[in-house]
């Protein structure tokens, strides 16, 4: 084990740390392999090529993916916004997202209607199609509705008419969109940040994505195996030092890391890391104890592919950088 000074704290690491930026160089270049070559294998590390992880980077994860192209496709006024994103997300589900398409056409404030599109996903539900991802654990708000589905809707409807537009518009930091989002019923810590950083995605906003961090179970227990008996408090702190010294841990484990076309990892890509960490580190050092009593990865590695090219904010400056279009990328 070493040490690692991190703020005013010194802090023992174990192996799982240089897991942790290898596991971030070789995710990232699988990524890049997948989008130049139809067929893989794109790596030789079996367990990432066993089980499913999601990318270095959370903006190119499939799901964000579609996100940010409802984002971008439609009015981009701050209300159809943040209606649009609050949809998506709270759902985490394309399938969701074009069952309600296909029956209203486009979504906007102006004609969401708590009713009908219950009565759309109620039978989507009925047809035993699954309406949420299992991407987060999501309490049912407290609207008294017997599904839960409609409980988010009219969290939405909630949300929408009680000024969240105007707050989040007049936001001046992330941490104050976060003090916002937060505030809603149901909305714990995690979730609030994570549509936060959605939010941030629009055109509405342009916050620094590292401005703050909120960690996530997973990512505390990845933290907890790279840091054993590191402070409970020092997470958000641990998480900021990972996005300051990348480069040179990336040197000092001798990892060529290519990053996301000119963009270095931020706080969010760093977080979302440790809890993927944690999940390689079930197979690849298994002794190692992080938070909770998990030993096996549950989802296996199944290719998926996007008809599109992948697509990020425009304000971020990155799409020029992508290369030449191919009929098909693969993306998951």
């Amino acid at each position: 084990m070493d040490r690692t000074r991190v703020g005013t704290r010194s802090l023992t690491t174990s192996s799982v740390f240089a897991s942790y930026w290898y596991f971030a160089a070789e995710r990232q270049r699988v990524y890049h392999r997948r989008l130049s070559e139809p067929f893989g294998p794109w790596t030789e590390d079996p367990v990432l090529a066993t089980f499913r992880f999601t990318n270095a980077y959370r903006a190119a994860d499939r799901v964000s993916q579609d996100l940010i192209r409802v984002q971008y496709s439609g009015s981009q006024s701050p209300r159809d916004l943040v209606l649009r994103t609050l949809l998506f997300r709270l759902f985490n589900k394309p399938s969701t997202w074009a069952t309600l398409e296909a029956k209203f056409g486009e979504i906007g404030a102006d004609s969401f209607d708590v009713r009908a599109y219950a009565a759309a996903l109620d039978e989507a539900f009925d047809r035993g199609e699954r309406i949420y991802s299992a991407a987060y654990i999501l309490p049912p708000p407290p609207f008294g509705a017997s599904r839960k589905h409609r409980n988010h809707l009219l969290l939405i409807e909630h949300m929408m008419g009680s000024g969240v537009v105007d707050e989040v518009g007049g936001a001046g930091s992330l941490r104050e969109v976060f003090d916002v989002i937060s505030s809603y019923p149901s909305l714990g810590p995690f979730l609030a940040y994570q549509l936060t950083i959605d939010l941030n995605y629009s055109s509405m906003l342009a916050f620094d994505e590292n401005d703050f961090v909120v960690p996530g179970p997973g990512a505390r227990s990845g933290i907890a195996k790279c840091f054993p008996g590191s402070p409970t408090d020092s997470a958000a702190d641990i998480i900021r030092w990972m996005v300051d010294h990348q480069d040179e841990q990336f040197e000092r484990f001798d990892l060529d890391f290519q990053d996301l076309f000119g963009r270095r990892l931020t706080l969010i890509d760093c977080q979302n890391l440790f809890c993927e960490t944690d999940k390689y580190a079930r197979v690849m050092h298994p002794t190692i104890q992080g938070v909770g009593n998990r030993t096996r990865i549950k989802q296996q590695f199944s290719p998926l592919s996007m008809p599109q090219r992948p697509f990020f904010p425009p304000k971020w400056r990155i799409n020029g950088a992508l290369p030449a279009e191919r009929e098909t990328f693969a993306l998951a």
